[in-house]
């Protein structure tokens, strides 16, 4: 086989840095590190240095781990936490988000890059860091997607000076970037290039992190050196099922996309879904009420005595750990991009990772936009501030890898809040159960049941749409594909042919290249 490798992520430019890395001799770690570095230029508002992700690793031969680098929460509250509401308007919808100081947890996603490079890298990490360093500098134009992301976000990206200085457009100064402007950011440019060889100690020891704690301390954060210097990356073993002859490998509690995804995954088992026929209406109904279970054993973490789901789907050890790992965790889902790559020996990278929608607050001389993990409703149900101090947070973000029986291997994830979960499933059974190629399977029309409301992508038969509207009292029929609906970017490798496949999901500008 002659190609070195597919990658699939969410813009040309975070996908082009993983395929220069791949040709330059990169295995799949090397290139899903140099993507992500990409991404935080390409995809400012889903992707950065002040967030959280998890990157699940298949090395050839089938060794898979998962590093957990996600947001934690600090090890003290500041009781005056500067933490305020904004509104972001996604056109159908208008949503209240939370920034500011007081929003922010302790990031993980330079420890993170560290930890992968330092287990399964094989390139040097500042060969790694080129393409990304090459953006920062020399600038790249906004897509037209970051520019629609940008505007939903505006409020909070012009809410403070230090990000309108990265991001306010040069036509006016008042507004974002929009679409086919210049973006540059030398400052992160500078400073990824001193980190790559300085190590993560400059960000979690030195003058990064004695920056933020000292703005934390002046203007409302809780997070202090000690949350820095006590960051850790945790190695957890992949949650890992069998469905109807395959193995799907996931994300593991206390994060809780993965094992619902199993959870449904187990109810669908014996359905013989693939005999529906795919957007039948009896496929579309099964679907959503597997939907509707999967958010009743979340909602109530007690699978087995639940009525809907009986204690036979799942043995007791899995039920346990849902009980006993998920039940009370902090949950964070929000924006979030993907980056799934395979090489020719077949080492798989599924990554995810999440900046929230950023806080309005800029970490001094770097470039970095931090989180707003702790400005988030779903992990403050009693109010603002009751989060459990110094705690791994949760996250819907759910890396996966599908094997098939006969050795072919899907890497998948998603960006897409609560949606990252069923849009995942509904690839995996139109792959597995339904046998389409990636790129069909990633395209088809997805469906959403959550809070007795029945989403439906544009796509399936008119027979079906009225079927749906008739039997769901509240049914939103979509005019179109839209990123509500996730974005799953995957990609394949048959070891038996040796060969590559890969897809973007064009709801959230998808690129697939192969090398």
């Amino acid at each position: 086989m002659h190609n070195k490798g597919t990658v699939a992520a969410g813009d040309s430019h975070t996908a082009n840095a993983a395929g220069e890395i791949l040709r330059s001799g990169g295995n799949a770690f090397d290139a899903a590190i140099g993507a992500l570095l990409a991404a935080t230029q390409a995809e400012p508002v889903l992707a950065s240095l002040g967030g959280g992700g998890f990157l699940l690793a298949r090395q050839a031969g089938g060794k898979t781990k998962i590093f957990d680098f996600f947001a934690h929460t600090p090890q003290a509250k500041n009781n005056e936490a500067d933490l305020y509401p904004v509104i972001a308007d996604f056109g159908t919808v208008q949503q209240e988000f939370h920034i500011g100081q007081g929003s922010i947890a302790t990031p993980g996603v330079v420890k993170g890059i560290f930890a992968v490079h330092e287990s399964l890298g094989h390139m040097p990490l500042a060969e790694i860091a080129e393409p990304a360093i090459r953006l920062a500098r020399e600038g790249l134009k906004v897509s037209p997607l970051q520019a629609y992301i940008f505007d939903v976000v505006s409020p909070i990206y012009t809410s403070s000076q230090s990000t309108m200085r990265l991001y306010a457009s040069p036509k006016d100064n008042k507004r974002l970037l929009g679409e086919g402007e210049l973006v540059k950011n030398p400052d992160f440019a500078d400073f990824l290039d001193v980190l790559v060889r300085e190590g993560s100690d400059l960000f979690y020891k030195g003058e990064i992190a004695k920056n933020i704690s000292r703005d934390c301390i002046d203007q409302g954060g809780h997070l202090r050196m000690g949350d820095f210097e006590k960051y850790s990356v945790f190695m957890r073993e992949p949650l890992s099922i069998s469905y109807n002859g395959a193995t799907i490998v996931t994300n593991p509690p206390p994060s809780t996309g993965g094992i619902l995804i199993a959870f449904a995954l187990k109810l669908l088992e014996k359905t013989a879904l693939q005999k529906s026929g795919f957007g039948s209406l009896a496929h579309i109904e099964t679907l959503a009420r597997v939907m509707g279970l999967t958010n009743q054993a979340r909602v109530e973490c007690a699978l087995g005595q639940n009525e809907s789901a009986p204690e036979t789907l799942l043995d007791d050890d899995f039920v346990g750990a849902y009980r006993n790992q998920v039940l009370g965790k902090p949950k964070s889902h929000r924006g979030t991009t993907h980056i799934s790559v395979v090489d020719a020996k077949g080492n798989a990278a599924a990554l995810t990772v999440s900046n929230g929608e950023g806080s309005g607050y800029v970490a001094p001389r770097t470039g970095v936009v931090l989180n707003n993990m702790l400005g988030e409703e779903d992990i403050n149900p009693n109010g603002f501030g009751k989060w459990d101090n110094d705690t791994r947070m949760s996250s819907m973000m759910s890396p996966s890898i599908l094997l098939r029986p006969d050795g072919v291997e899907y890497v998948l994830g998603s960006g897409g809040s609560n949606r990252i979960r069923t849009a995942i499933l509904q690839v995996i059974l139109a792959l597995h159960d339904f046998k389409m190629k990636l790129p069909e399977a990633i395209t088809r029309p997805r469906i959403h049941f959550e809070n007795n409301l029945l989403n439906v992508e544009a796509g399936y038969s008119e027979q079906t749409v009225q079927a749906m509207r008739a039997s769901y009292e509240n049914c939103k029929v979509w005019d179109g594909v839209n990123l509500f609906f996730g974005g799953v970017h995957g990609v394949m490798f048959d070891p038996k042919k040796k060969s590559l496949e890969g897809a973007g999901d064009p709801r959230r500008g998808g690129v697939n290249i192969t090398v």
